[in-house]
């Protein structure tokens, strides 16, 4: 899990693509009327932007394996003997809405399908990805209730890609509360400390001809913790961009990749594929370092403190977000808890850490039976991938270091052997890293060339 500094919303005007300005598609799906600006294009992206985007890149890709190495280290500092307001709309858990309208959802929403178009705009030139054009979608998907509601993804479309070539879906790490935390916020943040570390990967992958979607798969609440509801998100978010013609990827085949939490929503995406989406060509999926079992990490965090507690806690209001009629966060917490929550109820990564750092639940809570919760424990084994019945067709490239202490690695042992026991196709990976953060780097290059072969139709090895 990584530790990013603090984020500030998105600065710059967007550009709305020319399909007619934030056209609502008629009929559950998408009509253009008039084709898109050609992606030599030029636009007037904010000067503030321009000017630091192109030293970020740069700086991205000199720090990725030192910035995944960093793990928890700005936590140690420790909260400040200060205890400041909490952010105004945060006092009952839930995020304050994102203030850009082009987010909110239709009111026909229900009658949408999982993967309508509901908004797209083209975005100003982003140097993180230098000749790529970017796009925004809104599109319509289904929360962990069985209820729509509407996501969005980042869609990156390289000069060189073929029309139906190559599309890979990468769900990024986003341990996080805010929607100042999205990806699609973060791309055009004026904030000189916030980097997409995985921009060198995705940049090899642009460079190759492939198109990229960047799914924000925390949802509109965003629900850190709900980690089918990131499968679907993903899923449902490759479906939207394969609807609009022109992205030229409508027969393209899929690939899906993602470490950590992104992991979490990629494995996931791939589990719920067969029964979700079986309609997605996907040829191939990579992820590392993935938490298979939420159940185990709850038990083994207990009580006690630890340095990376503020995640727990942003995990157990997230899936209070998800799921309010059978978590009732609220009804737990004393004092100290719910002043934790209203300060990182609108937070990002560090945010988290440092407000969360060596605090416990045993101290938020005057309950002493706070873990005696059946329906919250059966909330967590929900979004435990080990506990979930449904097996992969698309073969799978996993990867984590046999030392991880952040994870439970025999969930992963055991998933991947239940796969292989059922038909499914896993090679494992085991970095020599000793670290959850630092394997991340050590296998999203190999994870790479094991995807380029998929794409490129090179027989898979003997393996499980």
């Amino acid at each position: 899990m990584l530790v990013a500094l603090a984020h500030q919303p998105r600065s710059g005007p967007a550009v709305t693509a020319n399909l007619d300005e934030t056209v609502t598609p008629a009929g559950g799906s998408w009509h253009s009327r008039r084709r898109l600006p050609a992606r030599s294009g030029v636009y007037q992206a904010n000067s503030g932007v321009e000017a630091m985007g192109s030293r970020r890149i740069v700086r991205s890709l000199l720090v990725l394996a030192v910035s995944l190495t960093l793990g928890t280290a700005v936590a140690t500092a420790g909260p400040a003997a200060a205890q400041p307001h909490p952010a105004p709309g945060s006092v009952l858990g839930l995020p304050t809405p994102d203030p850009d309208p082009f987010y909110a959802p239709p009111p026909d929403l229900a009658e949408r399908k999982p993967g309508d178009v509901l908004n797209v705009r083209q975005m100003p030139p982003n140097l993180y990805f230098p000749g790529s054009a970017v796009w925004e979608v809104l599109f319509r998907t289904t929360d962990s209730r069985g209820l729509p509601i509407a996501a969005n993804t980042t869609y990156l479309l390289p000069p060189n890609h073929e029309p139906d070539g190559p599309l890979t879906s990468y769900q990024h790490i986003i341990n996080s509360l805010g929607h100042k935390c999205k990806i699609a916020t973060e791309l055009y943040t004026t904030d000189p400390f916030t980097q997409i570390r995985e921009a060198p990967g995705l940049n090899i992958a642009l460079a190759r001809g492939w198109a990229v979607a960047l799914p924000d798969h925390l949802g509109p609440r965003m629900a850190y913790g709900a980690a089918k509801l990131g499968g679907q998100i993903t899923l449902d978010g490759i479906r939207a961009v394969k609807n609009i013609p022109e992205f030229e990827v409508t027969n393209s085949k899929v690939a899906l990749g993602g470490y950590s939490g992104g992991g979490m929503a990629t494995a996931w995406a791939a589990a719920l594929a067969p029964t979700y989406a079986p309609e997605l060509d996907i040829v191939g999926v990579a992820h590392g370092g993935t938490p298979m079992n939420l159940t185990t990490m709850a038990e083994v965090l207990g009580g006690n403190p630890h340095p990376a507690f503020g995640l727990a806690m942003a995990a157990a209001i997230g899936l209070d977000r998800e799921y309010p009629d059978r978590i009732d966060l609220g009804d737990q917490l004393n004092g100290k808890g719910r002043w934790l929550r209203s300060m990182i109820s609108n937070g990002c990564t560090n945010e988290i850490m440092f407000w969360g750092v060596g605090r416990s639940a045993s101290n938020l809570t005057s309950n002493p039976d706070f873990m005696d919760n059946p329906e919250a424990w059966e909330v967590l084994r929900e979004n435990s991938l080990e506990f979930y019945p449904g097996i992969p067709e698309a073969p799978t490239f996993e990867w984590h270091s046999p030392t991880d202490v952040l994870i439970p690695v025999h969930a992963i042992e055991r998933t991947n052997a239940r796969y292989c026991a059922n038909g499914a196709y896993v090679t494992s990976m085991l970095t020599p890293s000793p670290d959850h953060l630092s394997a991340a780097a050590l296998g999203l290059f190999p994870a790479l060339d094991w995807i380029d072969a998929r794409f490129r139709g090179v027989p898979l090895p003997d393996h499980c």
